[in-house]
């Protein structure tokens, strides 16, 4: 799950409460909390273990082992719209607090140092990531981020049993050995979207839902149809998942009943328009009967009031984007109806109205302007984004988003300084080089005739890293090498090799600090492709 500052499909569909409940199976049901008992827990919170290094880890499983419990990891940043909304609305829940006395609870934040090491130790990449453990280290589940709080609670209700690793409950599935109903919930809930290839390769994870979703029916139809669900939104407009007229009267079905719809929101909600194009792959009467269906069940948790609002505003861009299906992906101005458009203006208003919560107005207001952005409302989009940066106790994402929004726009210059502001203003050695690889990757893109400029963005980028032991792992590795790939392919034909002599000649001076495992990642950055 990578959040990007453009605010992709991944990030928009991570706005979501994250289910606890499979990943608690060894801790019992959830005491039912009076909104006294809720009162009075208000200034409680949960007691997360700071992790920067291996030692740190090692000692929380030490103390896992020694008090008889799981491990609960939770891998985010101060930036991360996603992990804002976990801060605002479950995180500071009574009653997932009390549950979390039953945990060894540890949080790695990605700019502590040492974090990205330990995200190629447990194979995180996206924020938020939340990986439960046995006190012996095995992965009994990794967490979605988009199931919303009651649905926590009743599935917690349920007592999910189990507690063995997630591999171990798959394997027995594929090996068609009988699962219990908690087992294949277990399946249902677990984070494919996070899953970084841990159980299946990306390729084939259709058809592995595709089958589970199978061999779970006759044992519980919502895990089935979740499934299902999972697989059609994980083909992306087709592929290995071929629907048939079966597997369409399902999804039907489900958005007619609104329990039943309600239950399976999260996907619903965002994976709409992925899941039309699989049960309706070609423009039609077919397809537009399928979005009026969709249209229908959204509308109704546009309208449900025990949803979040990061939830309901999910549901008005889900529609956004049905109404967009059969257009130009890339059209800026899309034909959207007078009314819907309507419908995302004053869903942005009064969501900048009414927030106050720091950690809440980080994840929602965020999404909305992207939302007015796919509804064409560009100036609305700028104008939420600019009100919002005094606001925000991470500015520089939304600074990031208004640089895309000009370089949508064609608006380069504009594009140009926010992107740069952006990077001047963030904090922490992995998200600077994430938002300095940004801003590189504008001036190659926008500006490749301003060598100076570029070649003083690349020196930074690199001295900082020179002063960051975790620079070439995981996140940090990441957008060094989209920096070296951008600079080698911007000298490809020799016309700025003066710069990349010099910024070599800099790079040698970085790599020769570094570990030898470390080493050849450093030197492999600005080598000449071929």
């Amino acid at each position: 799950m990578t959040f990007h500052t453009s605010v992709p499909r991944r990030a928009r569909s991570a706005l979501r409460l994250t289910l606890l409940a499979a990943a608690l199976t060894t801790m019992g049901a959830l005491p039912m909390l009076t909104p006294a008992a809720m009162a009075a827990s208000a200034s409680a919170s949960v007691s997360w273990q700071e992790a920067s290094g291996d030692a740190d880890i090692e000692r929380a499983f030490t103390q896992a082992r020694g008090e008889k419990k799981p491990v609960l990891l939770y891998w985010g940043a101060k930036w991360c719209p996603p992990c804002n909304q976990l801060k605002a609305t479950l995180f500071n829940r009574a009653d997932f607090i009390e549950q979390s006395r039953a945990v060894v609870a540890v949080h790695i934040d990605g700019d502590n140092p040492g974090a990205q090491r330990l995200g190629a130790r447990f194979k995180v990449r996206g924020y938020p990531t939340m990986i439960l453990f046995n006190n012996d280290g095995q992965e009994l589940t990794r967490l979605p981020g988009e199931v919303d709080a009651p649905q926590v609670l009743r599935v917690l209700q349920l007592g999910l049993a189990g507690g063995r690793p997630i591999r171990t409950v798959l394997a027995d599935a594929q090996a068609d050995k009988k699962l219990s109903a908690s087992e294949w919930k277990l399946l249902g809930f677990y984070s494919w979207e996070t899953d970084e290839q841990q159980l299946v390769p990306a390729a084939q994870r259709p058809a592995l839902l595709a089958k589970l979703a199978a061999a779970s029916q006759g044992t519980d139809e919502e895990t089935a149809t979740r499934l299902w669900l999972k697989a059609l939104a994980s083909t992306e407009g087709g592929g290995a998942l071929k629907a048939d007229a079966a597997l369409r009267g399902r999804v039907e079905k489900t958005l007619a009943d609104a329990g039943a719809a309600r239950a399976q929101m999260d996907v619903l909600s965002n994976s709409a328009d992925d899941i039309v194009r699989a049960l309706a792959p070609a423009a039609g009467s077919e397809r537009q009967a399928l979005v009026a269906k969709f249209n229908v069940a959204l509308k109704r948790f546009e309208a449900d009031e025990s949803l979040s609002r990061a939830d309901r505003l999910q549901s008005l861009l889900a529609r956004v984007e049905l109404a967009r299906l059969d257009q130009d992906k890339a059209a800026l101005a899309p034909k959207l109806p007078a009314p819907l458009l309507a419908e995302v203006k004053a869903h942005a208003a009064k969501a900048d109205k009414e927030i106050t919560d720091g950690y809440e107005r980080q994840a929602v207001i965020t999404s909305a302007a992207f939302l007015l952005g796919r509804a064409g409302l560009w100036s609305d989009s700028d104008a939420l984004l600019k009100s919002s940066i005094a606001k925000s106790h991470s500015p520089y994402y939304l600074m990031s988003q208004l640089g895309g929004n000009a370089r949508k726009q064609g608006r380069k210059e504009e594009a140009l300084r926010w992107y740069e502001e952006a990077f001047n203003k963030s904090e922490g050695p992995a998200t600077r080089l994430q938002w300095g690889s940004n801003y590189l990757s504008a001036l190659v893109e926008l500006a490749p005739q301003d060598s100076a400029r570029i070649e003083k963005a690349a020196a930074q980028l690199l001295a900082e890293a020179g002063k960051d032991k975790g620079a070439f792992y995981e996140r940090s590795a990441r957008s060094l090498q989209k920096v070296g790939g951008q600079l080698v392919a911007w000298n490809a034909g020799g016309q700025h090799e003066a710069t990349l002599t010099r910024l070599r000649t800099q790079l040698d001076g970085v790599c020769a600090k570094q570990d030898a495992g470390d080493k050849s990642a450093c030197e492999s950055l600005l080598k000449k492709k071929g």
